[in-house]
This record gives C-alpha cells, structure tokens and sequence, in this order.
C-alpha cells in the first residue's frame, strides 16, 4: 500500500507530513493495528519511525544488530532515544541477531556461499524478527523505502526490507526524505551519513554499490519518465545506463508475483 502524493515541498512541508501520519493514523485504525519500524541509523527508517510516532499510535521501534557497524548502530540508538524524549507512544527493542545469521550462514557456507545472497539473508533475517513482534503484539510491518529505491532503481531485498505491510515514504524521492528530516529536527549525524544498507562487512556505501548518487538517479528517472529532450553529458548518459541496467535487473521485485493462468 504507496501513499500517493502531488504535493510538492517547496510548499509547506506541514501539508506532506500531515498527509503522511493521517494516512497511517486511518490505516492502523481501520484495522486496529499497532506500528513496527526498524531502525537502522539512515534517513529512510528515521522519517519513517518519526513519522509513524507522530500518529499516537503505539509504536514499536526495533533495531536488529547482526554484526552491525558501530556507527550506524549508535545512529539507531541515538535516534530512539530522540523519538522517546518526543513522544509517549515508543515502545523500543533491540535485539542482537548475529548468532541467528551464524547458524543460518553457518548451515549453508559449504555448497551455498556468495557473497550477496549473504547480505540479503540479513535482511531476510530482520524481516521475520519484525514479523514476528509485529505478530505477537497484533501490529504491521511498516515499510522504510523511498521512492527511488523501490520504483526506480529495486534497490532492495526482495523478502526482505521489502517485506512490508505499508510504504509511507515510497512516493517520496531521497531528496524529499531528507527535507522532512531536516524539519522535523531529526538528528544531524543521519541526516548527513552516507547512505548504507549496513548489509556488507566491508561498509560500503549505497553509491559504491549503485554507482551513482541519489540525486543522480532522481534526475535520471525524471528524465526517463517524462520523456525530457535535451543535451546530455557525458555523466548524464552514464547515469542513465545505470538506472536502465538496474531497473532492468531488479523489475521483477516491483511487480506483482506472477500468476499461471489456466485457460481451459
């Protein structure tokens, strides 16, 4: 479920964000449902946890350590206690999962190891952690992707941080997210880390892995989806063949799961 929003931010960022915590408010009551979120220390899950805290209803904010960057664990830590000094509404976890990847990875390192199937099994791992609070406490599972990353680009883990029940900022491009943040006063050290999925021993960053900025991705889908004409740089051009090659790649995670049809 993608909340769908025209509404640009140049306005006043009050509308989109009253817009936003309505639309969960309604959801969550139509259902009576309590909230997840994990919480990963980046700008995405911040947003959304602030977000999700700002419609009083009970939120359950998780952080999910699986051998995870000190850093950015600490960015996570710190941003639930920010969310607990504002709202009375936080019910925090953190749950230390490493030992649960071991066995898991462990179990099939022999015959099955590659490096990232390995990265997503942790991601997989945190979605049936949350799945499994969300169950327990009759909650749903709310979703931390941004638009670029979930209809642009697939920049996700199928099963994974893309197992959700609702997407709240999916309509929203990074820079968009960040605007929010910045005025809702969310800490500084998220807004300005480099966006990481923490999923990799080695750090690396969202650009390492995609190539390109977030920004440059967002101009090269508002080029390709609006059919702009105009004289492209060199860097343009490779900004563009980077999206294409993953919008190509990751289409299948965007799309409904495909149904065999009988015809008789």
């Amino acid at each position: 479920m993608v909340i769908n929003s025209n509404i640009s931010l140049n306005n006043n960022p009050n509308i989109i964000i009253d817009q936003i915590v309505n639309w969960i408010k309604n959801y969550s009551d139509q259902h009576d449902l309590k909230l997840v979120v994990g919480v990963s220390g980046g700008i995405d899950s911040a947003l959304v946890s602030t977000l999700c805290c700002m419609s009083k209803i009970e939120t359950h904010v998780v952080t999910l350590p699986i051998h995870q960057n000190e850093e950015q664990l600490l960015r996570a830590q710190n941003h639930i206690k920010w969310l607990e000094r504002k709202f009375s509404n936080v019910v925090s976890h953190e749950i230390e999962v490493s030992k649960v990847y071991d066995v898991f990875y462990n179990t099939f390192k022999h015959k099955f190891n590659n490096l990232l199937t390995n990265a997503n099994s942790k991601s997989r791992i945190r979605m049936v952690c949350l799945y499994q609070i969300a169950g327990s406490i009759k909650g749903i599972v709310v979703g931390t992707g941004n638009k670029i990353e979930d209809f642009g680009v697939g920049f996700f883990t199928k099963y994974g941080d893309g197992g959700v029940d609702i997407s709240p900022i999916a309509d929203l491009d990074k820079s968009q997210v960040r605007s929010l943040a910045k005025f809702l006063e969310i800490n500084d050290d998220i807004i300005y880390a480099k966006p990481t999925d923490g999923l990799w021993d080695d750090d690396r960053t969202d650009e390492d892995q995609l190539g390109a900025t977030y920004e440059e991705l967002e101009w090269s889908m508002d080029y390709i989806d609006n059919k702009k004409n105009e004289v492209l740089s060199k860097r343009q051009k490779e900004v563009i063949e980077i999206f294409l090659k993953f919008r190509k790649n990751n289409y299948h995670k965007m799309i409904p799961i495909p149904v065999f049809k009988l015809n008789v």
